[in-house]
């Protein structure tokens, strides 16, 4: 099948579960803002938890839960074969060359290691919220604790030290997105002249304000909650 066979068919794939992710980011990244509301009113993360308790393990968000984890493993492990299989191509000739190439970004560059920061980054996340809430109610935890999700934020942004891992990872993930996002276009064949630098332009434009909604999460949290 072309779709998994084919260098092309992997890129597609990487494509369309990338944009998917995306879209999904920026859900979680609305969805978190109505955290810091709760901050500045005062409420106690009276509506947070209320977004909170409405996904809990209600069977919707069960199965976005496993469609999301299917998709960061499709994306991960095709990640993998590309560079694998680019590495492979290139042979000798990989230390042939030490100077970056003219006209490709440096995140272009280092997609891989960028990847891997993130998801190292998305491993801790899980740790700190997904598996204290969701996870933690599968298992039987208090119906009130697992969809706490506030007091997990002011405990995760209050710690310095998590601060600093989480805005290191928000950078990597802005790269990776960054370039991600007007690279999945030019896969799908959204790549003419004038579309190329448009979507290079919006995904710039697009992804920056995601991650910014996220640093302002945790930037608030830290000093307001």
């Amino acid at each position: 099948m072309w779709l998994t066979n084919s260098s092309i068919g992997r890129k597609v794939i990487m494509s369309v579960t990338g944009v998917s992710l995306i879209l999904f980011l920026t859900f979680h990244a609305c969805m978190n803002i109505v955290a810091i509301f709760d901050v500045f009113g005062k409420t106690g993360g009276e509506h947070y938890n209320w977004v909170c308790e409405m996904l809990g393990t209600n069977w919707y968000a069960l199965v976005g839960t496993a469609a999301l984890a299917v998709l960061v493993v499709l994306h991960f492990v095709y990640a993998l074969i590309l560079t694998l299989q680019n590495k492979k191509a290139r042979g000798s000739n990989k230390y042939a060359v030490t100077d970056r190439p003219a006209k490709v970004e440096w995140e272009s560059q280092n997609m891989f290691v960028i990847g891997l920061i993130v998801v190292l980054g998305l491993c801790l996340h899980l740790f700190n919220f997904w598996w204290n809430m969701m996870a933690a109610e599968l298992m039987g935890a208090p119906a009130i604790e697992a969809t706490d999700g506030y007091r997990y934020m002011c405990e995760t942004f209050g710690n310095p030290v998590f601060l600093i891992i989480y805005l290191v990872w928000f950078a990597a993930l802005w790269f990776h997105l960054n370039h991600g996002m007007w690279s999945a276009m030019q896969t799908l064949g959204w790549n003419g002249k004038t579309w190329f630098c448009r979507w290079k332009c919006i995904g710039q434009i697009y992804t920056t304000i995601i991650i910014l909604m996220f640093v302002a999460v945790a930037l608030v949290f830290n000093f307001c909650a």
